[in-house]
C-alpha cells in the first residue's frame, strides 16, 4: 500500500531530518556560545525562521495549491542546503553576526514554508487515504530515529570540529533529500490557476487570491473537529516556543552541560517519539484521533515539569541524593563528573516523555486533518493551522528569551508548563475529542 514512490519521499524526509535535529544543537551553541549571544538574542534567531509563515503562510499556501507539489519539493531543498552551506562562510570570513545569522533564518524560512507546504500535501497524492495514519506513522518513526540519533551527533559533530562547520551536515542532506524526492515520480494532477486565467488584470487576481485564502481559513476554522484542534495546537506551539528557547541556555550556562551533553539529553526525546511512533497507528485505531492526541497534549505538563525541577546543588549534598530516590531533582556539578551526568539523565527523562508524546501524536493529528480535507484545500489547510503555529513561535521563542533573562530560566519554563495545562485541558473539553479517523486500516 505504500510504493515506491512513496518510499523515496520517505527516504528524502528522513536525510533532511537527521541533519536538521544535527543542526538545532549546532545553532544552539553557535549563538549562545560562538557568538556570546544571550537568550533573548537567542529567542530572535529562532523566531526568524517563523517570520515568513506569519507574514506569507495564508498567501503562499494558495500558490502551492496551483503548483505540482514535487517540483516545489526540490527546488526548495536545494535551496535550502545552498542557505545553510553559506553560514560556515560567512563565519569563516568573521562576517557572521547575530542579525546576519538571524535574516538568513528569514531566508531559510521561506524556502522551509513552500516545502512543509507542499510536502504535507503530497503525501496524499502519493497513498490512498485509508493508508494515511501509517504513511504518516512511517514518516514519525523515521523522524523519531533522527532526533533519536541527530542531536548526539549534531554534539558530537559541534564539539569536535565547532558548531559553524556542523551547519554543514544539514547542507548536505537537504541535497540528497532534492535526490530522493526526484525520484518519488507520481502523477500528479494539472494545477488549478484561477487567480491568474481569468481577465481583469492585478486586480481582479488580487480579488481571486484573497477569495482563495478565505475559503482555506473557513474550512479550518468553521470545521467543527479540525477548529478546536487547530486553535489548541496554536497554544500548544506558544508554549513550545517559550520552553525550547529556555532549554539551551538553561542547559548550557545555567546547569553548565557541554553542547555533546545537551545533544545526548535532547537525543532521548528522538529515542522515545520513535516508540511513540511505532504505537501511534495502533493508539489511533483503539482510541481514535481525537482521545489520543488529548492524553499526548496533556503529557506535556510531567515532561516539562521534569526540566523544570532541576535545582542548583552540591554534587555531595542532599539534593543528589533526592534526585536518585525520586528521579525529579537533578544538581549542577562539574561538567565531566557525576553530578553533571546525572543531570543530563534527569533532562534525558523529561524529553524522553515529551518525544514519546509527540511520537504518539502527530501521525494521528496529520492523518486525520489530511483525511479530512479534499485535494484542493490541502495546501491551503496546511498553510492555515502552519502558518499560525509558527506565528505563535514568532511570539513564543522571543518571549521566552526574556523571561529568561529577566525572572530566571525555572520560572520562564513554569510559565510554559501552565500553558500546555491550559491547552491539553481546553482541548479535552472540545468536540474534537471525539473524533475518529476515517477508514483507519
Amino acid at each position: 500500500m505504500l510504493g515506491r514512490a512513496f518510499r523515496w519521499f520517505w527516504a528524502g524526509e528522513a536525510v533532511s531530518e537527521l541533519g536538521t535535529y544535527v543542526t538545532t544543537v549546532a545553532l544552539q551553541v553557535l549563538v549562545v556560545l560562538t557568538l556570546g549571544a544571550s537568550a533573548t538574542e537567542l529567542g530572535v534567531v529562532n523566531a526568524a525562521r517563523w517570520v515568513p509563515y506569519l507574514v506569507l503562510g495564508l498567501v503562499l499556501g494558495v500558490v502551492v495549491d496551483r503548483w505540482r507539489r514535487r517540483p516545489v519539493l526540490i527546488t526548495t531543498d536545494l535551496a535550502r542546503g545552498v542557505l545553510l552551506g553559506a553560514v560556515p562562510l560567512l563565519w569563516w570570513v568573521g562576517a557572521l553576526t547575530v542579525p546576519v545569522l538571524a535574516g538568513f533564518m528569514v531566508v531559510l524560512g521561506v524556502a522551509s514554508l513552500l516545502n512543509d507546504a507542499a510536502s504535507q500535501s503530497f503525501v496524499p497524492r502519493l497513498v490512498p487515504r485509508s493508508a494515511l495514519v501509517r504513511a504518516n506513522a512511517r514518516l514519525d518513526q523515521t523522524g523519531a530515529v533522527a532526533q533519536a540519533s541527530g542531536p548526539a551527533v549534531g554534539g558530537a559533530v559541534t564539539t569536535a570540529l565547532g558548531a559553524p562547520l556542523a551547519v554543514l551536515v544539514d547542507a548536505a542532506t537537504y541535497l540528497l533529500a532534492a535526490f530522493a524526492v526526484w525520484r518519488a515520480k507520481v502523477p500528479e494532477p494539472n494545477p488549478v490557476r484561477t487567480a491568474t486565467r481569468a481577465g481583469g488584470g492585478l486586480r481582479h487576481a488580487t480579488r481571486r487570491l484573497l477569495d482563495d485564502v478565505r475559503e482555506g481559513l473557513r474550512w479550518v476554522y468553521r470545521h467543527t473537529t479540525l477548529a478546536p484542534l487547530a486553535l489548541a495546537t496554536h497554544g500548544w506551539f506558544l508554549c513550545n516556543g517559550v520552553v525550547t528557547t529556555v532549554l539551551a541556555p538553561f542547559a548550557l550556562v545555567g546547569l553548565g552541560l557541554s553542547a555533546f551533553q545537551l545533544g545526548l539529553a535532547l537525543a532521548a526525546a528522538g529515542a522515545a517519539g520513535l516508540v511513540g511512533a511505532l504505537f501511534s497507528e495502533r493508539a489511533g485505531r483503539v482510541w481514535g484521533a481525537g482521545r489520543t492526541v488529548v492524553v499526548a497534549r496533556a503529557a506535556m505538563v510531567p515532561a516539562w515539569s521534569v526540566v523544570a525541577l532541576a535545582p542548583v546543588g552540591d554534587p555531595d549534598g542532599a539534593a543528589a541524593w533526592l534526585t536518585v530516590a525520586v528521579v525529579a531533582l537533578a544538581p549542577v556539578g562539574d561538567p565531566d563528573g557525576a553530578a553533571a551526568w546525572l543531570t543530563v539523565a534527569v533532562v534525558a527523562a523529561g524529553q524522553a516523555l515529551y518525544g514519546l508524546a509527540m511520537g504518539l501524536e502527530n501521525a494521528n493529528e496529520m492523518g486525520y486533518r489530511q483525511a479530512v480535507t479534499p485535494d484542493h484545500l490541502q495546501a491551503r489547510t496546511n498553510t492555515t493551522i502552519r502558518s499560525v503555529n509558527r506565528a505563535m513561535l514568532v511570539v513564543g521563542a522571543p518571549a521566552g528569551g526574556l523571561l529568561a533573562d529577566h525572572v530566571g530560566y525555572r520560572p520562564a519554563l513554569w510559565l510554559g508548563v501552565a500553558g500546555f495545562t491550559l491547552v491539553a485541558a481546553l482541548l479535552g473539553f472540545s468536540r474534537f475529542r471525539t473524533a475518529q479517523h476515517p477508514q483507519v486500516s
